[in-house]
């Protein structure tokens, strides 16, 4: 870090600590009105999903994304009088939706029920689930619960809050316990949680900013707040500590603190940069959602690096000598007789720890995906009863159909006898299909638009959405059902609605994916190169991190799927893992793996720079850091164990998912891959093309 900033930054301390001030509480302000804002859809441009949408919502006055269904429980289902009332009922009530209109009431089991469809997107239809609701609320008649996933996406804010503040109450104390632990009951305590608050309240003010404009993932608050939680205070503990080494051989503090910044304040950098790298690159995936995601991840550790470098300094400048010194430790320590003893049989160790991670990879070969699941989330919220009442009495794809939508190519095509005959051939061949349960079509409104060129077919299947029999039967839909129903040409027949929404939202991202692990595993090395100055050290901190990731995502499948200690750790089990975790894993697994890396061989380079000793190096490097990397390393599981201890299945996987990595990265790689094969690389661990290596 440029000694002329820190000069800059020691000059106008209160200043700095004055403008983060204001910049916690602007970003307070925002973070308390940024749920409006927040939505959850995969949606996917481009794909013939979307077009269908497109179609719907044009042409029918129907979006799949924006259509309320409201389930009446009754104890007489073919009581006409009964419908009849209950029909006005939701008719009157749709009026409250902007563009809102009910459509006819259907019976299955003991419940009636019925849509209200409107054109409105997610987000400004979520909005309006408080008046439906209200506006169904009639004294002596049966209730009504509105379900669908405007409504499903307006209780799950609420219950994401609610995981949220249970995942803070779990990580904080952890944290505060590690710090009291590490730096002793001082005021430097104080000082990291000072950092968090300011990066955390930025980094939301930002996206209570960016998402007027672009759509941003409902939970993407949790992410920030507990990822920006474990990195603000990694990278202040890691300042902390080394600023109380300079305390205790530095002239006066703002020395102490300017010698720091140098050296600290640069492995900081370099670590954030890592983290945002992968996550940045998030950004240039062709899926919203999973841009949303990045988005949010990727200010996080810029806003990180923002307060380290200004807040943090500043603090410390203002403590001055109460923060502590302290001595240097000895090279005979704990840490260093690791490191000795790994470095004495390195082959050994490296091999064993390589086949321990080789080992947790293999369940990754039996990993499944999902777009997602309506019925993993807990069931109180009244979306998710409404939705497992119209699941168990009337069929699990009745809330989420399948859309096919044909375009004859002219006005009034639709209603001609060979389209209608292909038409007839599709619903014959859906028949027989073992997924389709529910199958709708016909020739006059709501199958046919106005203009006649339109016609949909809508098809309810035995399952949910985002289950593989759905998936399957999606596939089977695009490339047998429609091709052998023998359209005429020129006749364009796509398939929508929530299925082939997530089935195209799956092909798309890992279509996408190996762009993404080519450009991390680039951009990476490049930094590290940077940070090092070394070739091999970060050929070898990506190696080990893709090892560490494919174990991470095999723990996943002995976890959820298998359920190995899922019951006792109280975690959800499923065939399947959601589709964005293995994706959004990697990218932060690769940044956040990186953090321990930089921080252990930047000290490791000073030690080899000053003296040309490369099993010294690899000793007081792993002697100066080992007590920090495991400090950082608690704190940042239990961050990450925050998001399990939530109710919501995609957050447990990627928090169980994140711990894993951390705790992985911090004691097998970090304590005896990284030293074993340090130790049998050498001096060529120092090795930079066009510099010649030097001998130990």
């Amino acid at each position: 870090m440029p000694a002329r900033w820190t000069a800059f930054v020691l000059r106008h301390r209160v200043a700095v600590v004055a403008v983060w001030i204001c910049i916690a509480v602007v970003g307070a302000w925002a973070a308390t009105r940024l749920h409006d804002r927040l939505q959850t859809s995969f949606a996917v441009p481009g794909t013939d999903s979307a077009i269908a949408a497109s179609v719907l919502q044009r042409q029918f006055g129907v979006r799949p994304d924006g259509t309320f269904t409201v389930v009446f429980p009754v104890a007489h289902p073919s009581d006409a009088a009964l419908r009849a009332r209950l029909q006005r009922r939701l008719a009157v009530a749709a009026r409250v939706v902007p563009t809102g209109r009910a459509t006819e009431l259907r019976r299955g089991g003991h419940v009636l029920y019925g849509d209200v469809v409107t054109t409105l997107d997610l987000q400004h239809a979520k909005r309006r689930t408080t008046d439906l609701r209200r506006a169904l609320r009639t004294p002596g008649g049966p209730p009504a619960l509105v379900t669908g996933e405007p409504a499903i996406q307006h209780d799950l804010d609420p219950l994401l809050a609610s995981d949220l503040r249970r995942g803070e109450a779990l990580a904080v104390p952890i944290a505060l316990l590690v710090l009291l632990v590490v730096l002793g009951l001082s005021l430097t305590v104080a000082i990291p949680f000072a950092v968090a608050a300011g990066a955390i309240t930025a980094t939301l003010g930002a996206v209570y900013l960016v998402a007027a404009a672009t759509p941003i993932v409902a939970f993407v608050p949790n992410l920030v707040e507990l990822i920006g939680l474990g990195l603000a205070i990694d990278y202040s503990l890691l300042v902390v500590l080394r600023f109380r080494e300079e305390l205790a051989r530095s002239p006066t503090p703002d020395e102490a603190v300017t010698a720091t910044m140098a050296t600290a304040g640069r492995a900081v950098v370099f670590s954030g940069l890592a983290v945002a790298i992968g996550l940045g690159l998030l950004l240039l995936m062709p899926i919203p959602f999973i841009r949303g995601l990045g988005l949010g991840g990727f200010l996080v550790p810029l806003a990180t690096i923002a307060a380290a470098l200004s807040l943090l300094p500043a603090l410390l400048s203002l403590l001055g000598r109460r923060a502590g010194s302290r001595q240097e430790e000895r090279e005979e320590g704990a840490w260093a007789r690791i490191a000795r003893a790994i470095m004495r049989r390195p082959v050994a160790y490296f091999a064993a720890g390589t086949a321990v991670l080789c080992a947790a990879a293999v369940p990754a070969l039996y990993l499944h995906l999902t777009p997602g699941s309506v019925s993993r989330l807990p069931s109180s919220p009244e979306a998710m009863r409404g939705y497992a009442l119209l699941r168990d009495r009337a069929g699990p794809g009745i809330v989420t159909p399948t859309q096919i939508v044909v375009d004859a190519g002219a006005p009034g095509g639709a209603r001609s006898a060979p389209v209608r005959a292909a038409v007839a051939r599709l619903a014959d061949r859906l028949v027989d299909d073992p997924e389709a349960y529910v199958i709708a079509n016909g020739t006059a409104a709501p199958y046919v638009d106005r203009s006649g060129r339109y016609t949909r077919v809508i098809v309810a299947g035995r399952h949910e959405y985002g289950d593989r029999e759905t998936q399957a039967f999606v596939h089977r839909l695009r490339d047998r059902i429609i091709p052998a129903s023998d359209f005429p040409a020129g006749v364009g027949v796509r398939a929508g609605g929530i299925p082939a929404q997530g089935v195209d939202f799956l092909s798309r991202a890992y279509d996408a994916f190996p762009w993404l692990v080519f450009g991390v595993l680039a951009l990476t090395f490049a930094a590290l190169l940077a940070a090092f100055r070394s070739a091999l050290l970060p050929l070898k901190a990506v190696l080990l991190n893709l090892l560490t990731v494919a174990a991470v995502y095999g723990l996943l499948v002995v976890i959820f799927r298998w359920g190995v200690g899922s019951g006792l750790l109280g975690l959800h089990r499923s065939d399947q893992v959601e589709g964005w975790i293995p994706i959004f894993l990697f990218a932060v697994l690769f940044g956040l793996s990186m953090d321990y890396e930089v921080f252990m061989v930047t000290r490791m380079r000073e030690e080899w720079d000053a003296r040309h000793d490369n099993a010294r190096a690899v000793a007081v490097g792993l002697e100066r850091t080992g007590r920090i990397v495991t400090a950082a390393a608690a704190i940042m599981v239990a961050a990450f164990a925050g998001f399990a201890v939530g109710r919501v299945p995609g957050l447990q996987e990627l928090g169980v998912g994140l711990a894993l990595a951390v705790f992985i990265d911090a004691t097998l790689v970090r304590v005896i891959l990284v030293p074993s094969l340090m130790a049998i690389l050498g001096r060529w661990n120092w090795w930079l093309p066009g510099q010649p290596v030097r001998e130990d």
